[in-house]
């Protein structure tokens, strides 16, 4: 029997080859490492990370203005620019120069210049014009009237001085009655010419005109508006007004403005015409402020005290010739004398003229001369 439990024993226990002292050092060996770190390496990685965040925490606000600074602005593209179809008020100087070359060559045609006229208005290539080239001529040509009829049209109205032509007696259709006067040759006549503006190359305004001129009545004079001068009366020598005025005036007019400063009133300045237009001047009458006329002035109130005259002249030319001119001052009175304050540009009005009614755009403006 010993043999067979002997055998038994042996099977039932094996006998490990490795030590107690190996088997210890293995489990200290693995419980050292987790998941293949070792404690000692993640030990070493948390610090890392510790300061790896407080670094980024300290340079969060650099990067964060680095970022900005690194970021390239884009500003909005400008809206594009809406360029109207056709000039609304704008051209209307254009459009009177325009008007005044188109009279210009007008009146001077004869036949063979249907092509000059058609440069202003196309239409008129297929005319056939009467009598010679340039057998009339216009002369000081200027624009008196200028309306817009539409949103790109205007209204043009020349004045021009028509010469050369030969009045001929015009016969009646009547019978028995004398022929009709033959219109003079040597008159100023009105023409209105109708001009549309458009765009042109380059956004430039260019010019065409509707149709011929058409010749019209000369414009309507206005009413002469009420004045804040009394009635004319002669210049007194003894009046200090007539004193201060002159005294200017001939300096103004006849030294070039020689000393003139001593004329003025402090602030006030003036160039004279140079050279000097005139050999001599005589002050005729004046009209006073506030004047009824007829009153007697040989004094001058307090220093600041202002007024304004209405002055006529005779000025003799370097000719011999005497013009006659006005002039509108504002005379201001200092030390016990009268001192130029202005030369006005025009007599001061009673009240404020009325302003013109606006013209809407697209809208007819008042038709105040008449057509033919």
């Amino acid at each position: 029997m010993s043999p067979v439990l002997t055998g038994r024993r042996k099977l039932a226990a094996p006998v490990d080859p490795q030590t107690p002292a190996l088997q210890e050092t293995e489990a200290e060996q693995e419980a050292g490492w987790v998941g293949g770190w070792s404690t000692g390496a993640q030990a070493n990685s948390t610090a890392l990370l510790r300061w790896l965040v407080w670094v980024l925490i300290a340079l969060g606000p650099l990067l964060g203005t680095l970022a900005y600074l690194s970021v390239p602005t884009t500003s909005a593209a400008p809206a594009p620019k809406t360029v109207p179809s056709t000039p609304a008020t704008s051209g209307g100087q254009g459009a009177a120069g325009f008007a005044s070359l188109f009279v210009a060559a007008y009146l001077s045609a004869g036949r063979g210049d249907e092509p000059k006229l058609a440069a202003y208005y196309p239409p008129a290539g297929n005319l056939q014009l009467d009598g010679v080239s340039g057998q009339r001529r216009s002369e000081q040509l200027t624009v008196v009237r200028l309306r817009q009829t539409d949103t790109s049209v205007w209204a043009v109205t020349v004045a021009a001085r028509v010469t050369g032509a030969t009045p001929t007696a015009t016969p009646s259709t009547q019978p028995s009655t004398s022929p009709r006067p033959a219109a003079a040759s040597d008159t100023v006549r009105y023409f209105q010419v109708p001009v549309a503006t458009a765009l042109g190359a380059g956004g430039a305004t260019a010019y065409t005109a509707l149709a011929l001129p058409a010749e019209v009545a000369a414009p309507e004079r206005a009413m002469t508006p009420e004045l804040v001068y009394g009635a004319m009366h002669p210049a007194l020598p003894t009046d200090p007004r007539t004193q201060a005025v002159t005294s200017f005036l001939s300096t103004y007019l006849t030294k070039a403005g020689a000393e003139l400063d001593r004329y003025l009133a402090p602030g006030t300045r003036l160039t004279a015409p140079s050279p000097a237009p005139y050999s001599g001047i005589a002050v005729d009458q004046f009209a006073a402020e506030g004047e009824t006329g007829g009153e007697l002035v040989v004094s001058v109130p307090g220093d600041g005290r202002t007024l304004r005259l209405l002055v006529t002249l005779r000025a003799t030319g370097q000719d011999g010739v005497r013009l006659p001119l006005t002039y509108a001052l504002t005379l201001k009175a200092r030390a016990g004398r009268w001192e130029i304050a202005s030369l006005d540009g025009a007599p001061a009005l009673t009240s404020p003229a009325p302003a013109p009614a606006p013209v809407a755009s697209g809208a007819p403006g008042p038709a105040t001369t008449p057509t033919s």
